[in-house]
């Protein structure tokens, strides 16, 4: 175990350096974008663009690596980041920073990738979940970490964005001199959008309401807490409350869903969305305590239940389709999180900053009703191969699933009994 972690500690030091980053990015672009009185249909807009970026970046990265190698492509992934970061406080204006956060949104994409078939390649079957388990630690405690270097500077000057960009330069050097083996390139993974739909309708309509969610939190949550007149430190740690929401029940998901028809506790989960989403409107003027516990419930299930969708995908797909069903997963979350911001924002400008949870909440209506009416529409183990492990993931990102299902082609392969099962 710890012959292992030491073969990725700078992987992880330059991951906890890049997160840092970009929780500080995350959280200053919006209080910025705030302070400068553009409307919320104009964040909206700038987030489009990373979304978009982000999107692009699960498809071109890998043909990257294939030709370059991870580290070259990795430090062109951060000096990207950097150089966005610092033309967002060098050229203050909503029609560039679509250009710069879109860049933003690739490189960071591309990076997750990169970290996490680099990660995979370092572990084992006996140490996988221990060290994937710190790297998910790793991520979530540097984006809170970023978030709570806003209250030490000025978001409406540039001292922050130029902080940012150091940090994400800093983040360079642990991986740039490590002396490790560099892994094998990851593999081409061919999706089937189509194909996917029809073997699982549920999980794909899952994962573009899941992307549609966490797309709008992430980029709306900090415009939120501005608009209902947080201090950037009680902000942040309502936003990290979200996270600490999302991590902890993580666990008692996973083992649910692993015991019973994951459509049951997908319906579960869009009940506790729908009532904490409401609530949180409600309790909007209440003491900054009270929105942070209302919000660790809101996060409880904005992020999980994408890992639940792709644990029901993989139900339905043979071993050697699991890559294949991840990427496809992982496009339609995409998708998802470019459409999020775009319909949040006009809603949130009309109906003030409580329209986000208002929204949030019909989204966490619909994606209940659906799981409902598709296990009323088919049995539980119709078309169903075998079933694979719940993989859980604080924050969605592209790279992980694909990981994951490659790791799992070898176990999910002894349990499978009939590999002709019906697929439909």
């Amino acid at each position: 175990m710890f012959s292992s972690l030491a073969s990725v500690l700078s992987l992880m030091l330059s991951t906890l350096l890049m997160m840092v980053g970009f929780g500080l990015a995350s959280y200053v672009l919006p209080v910025r974008s705030v302070a400068e009185g553009w409307s919320t249909l104009t964040i909206s807009v700038i987030a489009t663009g990373y979304t978009l970026g982000f999107t692009l970046s699960c498809i071109v990265t890998p043909k990257f690596v294939l030709r370059v190698g991870h580290v070259r492509v990795f430090t062109a992934l951060i000096t990207l980041l950097s150089v966005a970061i610092l033309l967002c406080g060098l050229v203050v204006d909503w029609r560039a920073w679509v250009l710069f956060r879109a860049i933003s949104g690739f490189a960071i994409s591309g990076s997750y990738l990169v970290i996490e078939s680099w990660l995979n390649e370092k572990v084992t079957n006996e140490n996988r979940g221990a060290l994937f388990s710190l790297y998910l630690i790793t991520t979530m405690l540097g984006t809170i970490g970023g978030q709570y270097l806003v209250p030490l500077g000025d978001p409406t000057n540039s001292s922050l964005f130029i902080l940012c960009g150091v940090i994400f330069s800093l983040a360079l050097l642990p991986t740039a001199l490590s002396s490790s083996p560099l892994p094998a390139p990851p593999a081409q993974a061919k999706f089937d959008l189509p194909g996917l739909y029809r073997r699982s309708p549920v999980a794909v309509v899952g994962a573009f309401l899941a992307g549609a969610m966490s797309g709008a939190w992430l980029n709306l949550g900090g415009v939120f807490t501005q608009k209902v007149g947080l201090s950037t430190a009680e902000g942040a740690t309502l936003l990290a409350s979200l996270l600490f929401g999302s991590a902890i029940s993580q666990i008692p998901i996973g083992r649910a869903s692993d015991k019973i028809d994951r459509r049951i506790v997908m319906v579960g989960c869009g009940i506790v969305g729908v009532a904490s989403c409401l609530a949180m409107v409600a309790l909007i003027g209440s003491s900054a305590v009270v929105l942070y516990i209302t919000a660790a419930f809101v996060g409880s299930v904005l992020f999980p239940i994408y890992a639940l969708n792709v644990a029901h995908a993989n139900d339905l797909a043979r071993p050697n389709e699991y890559v294949e069903v991840s990427s496809g997963m992982m496009i339609t979350y995409g998708i998802g999180t470019i459409s999020g911001p775009l319909m949040v924002g006009p809603v949130m400008d009309h109906f003030g900053p409580g329209a986000l949870f208002l929204v949030l909440a019909v989204y966490f209506a619909l994606y209940a009703a659906y799981a409902a009416w598709r296990i009323a529409q088919r049995k539980q183990h119709d078309g169903l191969v075998g079933k694979t492990d719940f993989q859980a993931n604080t924050v969605p990102q592209p790279g992980t699933e694909a990981v994951n299902a490659m790791n799992q082609a070898p176990r999910a392969a002894g349990r499978i009994e009939d590999d002709t099962a019906p697929l439909a």
